[in-house]
């Protein structure tokens, strides 16, 4: 982004990634802007890549998908071509709702989501080790979620400045 955030620009992005349903117009509002002013600063953030995409948070329990796994996984030989391999088929699967490249003894960390243990389980022979590549996993079932937030601490953006170049 080639122009600095300002108060105003982290008012919205406040507003934004709490409710991504509020319309131009209340967000202007609330951040002391008329909507036409306020829609060019959406805009331009959205445009910079600051701005990704709106979505709309669901209530897994309420849809039957009340299961939660934390997967460590380690490759057998972790080459740039299994890794990206495994990358490209982890991006296919609905049930990986988080995959990360991690520091350390393994090579990703996987959130995965799904109705059960035997969904889980078919996840695993059907799809995570039917791969080949996979050495090691270490699952840790979640019991109950302390703190779940897509939120971005722009408190922590040194007043206002954008990291982005």
């Amino acid at each position: 982004m080639s122009e600095q955030l300002d108060a105003v620009d982290a008012k919205i992005l406040d507003l934004i990634q709490h409710d991504a349903g509020l319309s131009v117009a209340e967000i202007a509002e609330r951040v002391g802007l008329s909507s036409s002013p306020c829609w060019r600063r959406i805009k331009r953030l959205e445009d910079a890549g600051v701005i990704q995409r709106r979505v709309t948070i669901l209530d897994r329990e309420k849809l039957g998908l009340g299961f939660e796994v934390y997967c460590t996984v380690k490759l057998s030989l972790p080459t740039k071509e299994n890794l990206d391999t495994f990358e490209q088929a982890v991006a296919k699967w609905a049930e990986v709702v988080q995959c990360a490249t991690v520091t350390g003894a393994a090579d990703y960390e996987m959130r995965i989501v799904t109705r059960d243990m035997r969904a889980f389980d078919e996840f695993l022979r059907e799809k995570l080790l039917s791969l080949g590549l996979v050495s090691n996993i270490e699952s840790r079932i979640v019991i109950r979620g302390v703190k779940n937030s897509t939120a971005v601490p722009l408190g922590l953006i040194s007043p206002y400045v954008s990291p982005l170049g």
